[in-house]
This record gives structure tokens, C-alpha cells and sequence, in this order.
């Protein structure tokens, strides 16, 4: 029995979560560079200078094992990148090109430890005959988890424009990349 979701993160002030889509192009963690962002740059970004867009694409077969269900999950992230945009007319600089290249990447690390999540909690949870309601519950609770995280770093940062908060959650993010468990 196999079911799919597909959910999309995205990162501006607010986290857009919709259910459906196919993803572009599956990826690993990466460091984003200026040719990840091949989108359009809205024109009414409320001065909003770049947009990383990704999906969580998560797939699952369930299997009986004396009474409970396992469910082999993939869950894969997926930048998007003719969804994701850079105003480039807005790039004065290579200092400033880092910066928001800095910002984005938070963005992005956020969608990875979202995904990192729900791969340890999937495979650590036994589920019941209602599966399928208890996993879609599993993922929505990470899911809005991630979403507020992503939320409170562009409230707190201004969209990068407060540097003493960015170079803080710069401190947090590189802190959770180092200790994110290896399961």
C-alpha cells in the first residue's frame, strides 16, 4: 500500500504549505548558490529581495508486523528553483550577494531539518490500523513546527536586515547542522 504527499515550503515572511505538486529535481543538503534561484522576482515582494521555495515530497509504503504497521518512508527535499527567486537588480555587491545567499540558505535548512525530522520520527513510530490519519498527523505537527520556525527567523531578522539577529540564528543554524543526529 503506498500513499504520497507532497507538501511545499515556502520561505519569504510567510511559509506557504499546500498539499499536491510534482516535484522539479530531487537534492541533499547543499550551500545555495546564485543559480539556484532561476525564478521570476515578484514585482509586489513588499521589499522582500530573494524567495527560496522547496518541497517535502514524502512517500510511504505501511506494513503489518504483529499488529502494528511500520511505514518505509521516503521523504525527500526538493529545491525548486524556477520557483525560487533573486532580484538581481537588487544585488549591489558581492558582500551583499553573501548576505542574502546567507539568509536564503537559513530558509533552506530549515526545509532540511524539517525533513531530517520526519524521517527519525517515521522510523521510530509504530502505527495502528489507522495509519495513514496518524502519519498525516505526524507530518502536519513537524510541519507547523518548521513552518513557526521559519516565521520567527524572518520576523527576527527583518529578512536579514537586523545583522545582529541573523548572525545569531548563523550561530543556531550552523550549531543544529553540527549536532543534527546521523539515523
Amino acid at each position: 500500500m503506498k500513499v504520497r504527499l507532497v507538501k511545499w515550503i515556502g520561505a519569504t515572511a510567510i511559509c506557504l504549505i499546500t498539499i499536491g505538486a510534482n516535484a522539479q529535481q530531487y537534492q541533499q543538503y547543499h550551500p545555495l548558490t546564485i543559480n539556484d534561484f532561476l525564478g521570476t522576482p515578484r514585482a509586489n515582494a513588499g521589499g522582500v529581495v530573494a524567495y527560496t521555495n522547496c518541497t517535502i515530497d514524502f512517500k510511504y509504503e505501511a506494513s503489518n508486523r504483529t499488529g502494528s504497521y511500520i511505514l518505509n518512508a521516503t521523504v525527500n527535499l526538493v529545491l525548486n528553483n524556477y520557483k525560487s527567486w533573486l532580484d538581481r537588480s537588487r544585488v549591489l555587491s558581492k558582500d551583499v550577494l553573501a548576505e542574502i545567499l546567507k539568509h536564503e540558505q537559513g530558509h533552506y535548512l530549515i526545509a532540511y531539518l524539517e525533513q531530517q525530522e520526519i524521517l527519525r520520527q517515521i522510523s521510530k513510530t509504530r502505527f495502528t490500523y489507522n495509519y495513514r490519519n496518524e502519519a498525516m498527523a505526524l507530518f502536519n505537527r513537524i510541519d507547523a513546527k518548521y513552518k513557526q520556525l521559519n516565521t520567527d527567523y524572518d520576523d527576527d531578522t527583518a529578512h536579514m536586515t537586523n545583522r545582529q539577529q541573523q548572525r545569531n540564528w548563523d550561530q543556531y543554524f550552523k550549531k543544529r547542522l553540527e549536532f543534527e543526529p546521523q539515523e
